[in-house]
Parts: structure tokens; sequence; C-alpha cells
């Protein structure tokens, strides 16, 4: 009977090992999940909230913003926070690269969430989770959808600029590009236009549509008049000039991007690229979205549910760094 019960504990052991051994680590990790903060810092949520609602009711712009900060997140290693990671002796800053660079902005009002939310509950909560849970904040803030977050995320060591120019979509990419880029992350032509539709809010700079304006032909001829008034098609004056992405709605979360790129009036050559006059491989998803804004807000939050998921740090990688914009 002892032998018996020493073989079953024996190959219970074999079990577990050949387990380990054939699980990748980043598989046998605990998942990410909704309730991670729910009773190491059960005020974690509502303190974003709160702060977030503050900075964009101080300036409607900054949900486009912040946004905008955990997606560029999230394509670079990993939805990991290294985006707010400022240069040091040890990093060269992903703000740095061409995408990034004098454009993502709303690094203070992250700063202003670590400090509240490390008031209430100090070490606890990650920037990745902040930057994710701000984004939904904002998104719902301004009439957008709102989504169930996953929470459990771990802040990197390191920063990669040169991955950030890699892998970060430019507004000069055509449709094959940008597929391309979001294939690498595992998101689907669907999952690519649904988060273009993010550009229902917000502003782009002159340099960014300066070409498209000029020189594209699938533009509509008064939309370019109009956006060539603050864009001189001169490189070096005006380039810091803002438009909105959205001419019709810009400070509200809605599907009318979609229904500017069917007028031809995409302000980036990347979103108009999105469509193309019914012979695209988006094509379809974007007259979709045009016509039915609950399926453009289903399909977004099911993308940004799914873009949270990229390759986190979890268990004992990475950090909960005490500010966000420098490693502990």
């Amino acid at each position: 009977m002892m032998m018996m019960s020493w073989c079953r504990i024996n190959n219970i052991a074999v079990i577990v090992l050949l387990i380990m051994a054939y699980c990748n680590v980043k598989y046998c990790e605990a998942e990410l999940s909704p309730d991670f903060y729910s009773n190491s810092c059960p005020a974690a949520l509502s303190t974003i909230q709160n702060a977030v609602s503050k900075a964009i009711a101080k300036e409607r712009r900054m949900a486009a913003s912040l946004i905008r900060l955990h997606f560029h997140d999230c394509f670079v290693q990993g939805c990991d926070g290294s985006i707010l990671l400022e240069d040091s002796a040890t990093i060269i800053s992903e703000q740095n690269a061409l995408q990034n660079f004098k454009s993502v902005r709303g690094f203070n009002v992250v700063d202003d969430i670590k400090s509240a939310v490390e008031q209430a509950c100090p070490g606890v909560v990650s920037c990745a989770d902040i930057l994710a849970v701000a984004a939904r904040d904002a998104s719902k803030y301004v009439g957008g959808p709102s989504w169930t977050v996953k929470l459990g995320r771990r802040d990197s060591k390191t920063a990669n600029k040169d991955l950030a120019e890699a892998n970060l979509p430019i507004a000069f990419d055509d449709l094959e590009a940008l597929l391309s880029s979001f294939a690498r992350q595992g998101l689907s032509a669907r999952d690519m236009v649904a988060l273009s539709g993010a550009h229902t809010i917000g502003m782009a700079q002159c340099i960014t549509f300066r070409s498209r304006i000029y020189n594209d032909t699938n533009v509509d001829a008064g939309f370019a008049s109009t956006r060539r008034r603050s864009c001189p098609p001169v490189t070096g004056n005006g380039d810091g000039n803002l438009a909105p992405l959205d001419l019709v709605t810009p400070s509200s979360f809605d599907n009318n991007y979609f229904k500017n790129l069917l007028r031809r009036k995409g302000l980036l050559h990347s979103d108009q690229a999105l469509f193309n006059g019914g012979s695209s491989a988006t094509d379809g998803f974007v007259s979709g979205y045009a016509r039915n804004q609950a399926s453009f807000y289903s399909d977004f939050s099911a993308a940004m549910v799914k873009m949270g998921d990229i390759s986190p740090l979890t268990g004992s990688d990475g950090e909960i760094r005490k500010i966000c914009g420098a490693i502990n």
C-alpha cells in the first residue's frame, strides 16, 4: 500500500515537472484580470477615472491624447508603459521616435494620475495599467464606448526607440503597410479599422497631412482647399499648425470619422487608405461603421481589449514604477 502511494506521488511529481518544462513562462503566469486590484487597491479605478475626467474637462483634446498613448505603448514591446520612460543614462526614450516626437502628449496627466494612485495605494498600480484604464475612461467621457479593462500589467525596465519606429504606423502609410503593422501585433483588418476610428477625436499637425491635401487624388477638393488655408505647401512653414481629424464633430466620439472617409475627407493619407470606393479589403468595414455606430462601438471595444493583451509583463517580470517616467 505504501509502495503504491509512493509511486503515485512520484508520478504526480513527474507530471508537474513535465508541465513546467513544457510551458512557456508567459502562458503559465496568472492572466490579467479586471479584479486584479480589488483587494490591493480598491480605490484604483475610481481614482484614475476622477483624474481623467478632470484633465479632459480642462482640455477636451486630452481624451484623444490618452487613447493614443495606450495605443503607442502597446505596439512597442507590449503594453508595458515603455512609452512613458524619459531619456536617461540607460534609456533612449520612445518619445524620440519619428511617430512620437513632439506629437504624443498627456504625460503630465499620467503623472498626475500616478501621483493620486500612489497616495491611495503606494507601489501597487502600474503605469501600464494606468494607461489602459485612462484610455477607456477617456473614450467614455467624450461619448464613446466603455469596456472592461483587464489589469495586472507590470512596467518595463526598458524602452526601444528603434522598435517604435519599426512597429508604429505613420500618417503616410498605405493600406498594405497598415495591415502589416497591425498583423504583427496579432490584430486583424477589422481590428485595425475599428481602432482607427479613434481618429474621430483629436488633432493632427500640418506636417502629417500636407502631402495628402496637396498631392493625393482621392481627396475631396473642397475639403483639401479648406485644410490648405492653415497648412502652407512649403515644408517648415506652419508644420505644427493643427487641424481636427474629424471635420464634423472633432470633440465627440462617434462614427463621423467613417462617414468622412466615404466622402474622401480623411485628413491623413493613412485614414483615407482605409476606404477606396469599394475596391479595398477594408472598404466594407468602413461602410458598415458609417451606417451603424453601435457596430463600430462594439468592435472598437473588443479591439481595445485585444490590443491591451499584447505581451504584458506579469508575475515577477518588470516592476511597479514609483514614477512613470523613470525606472526605480
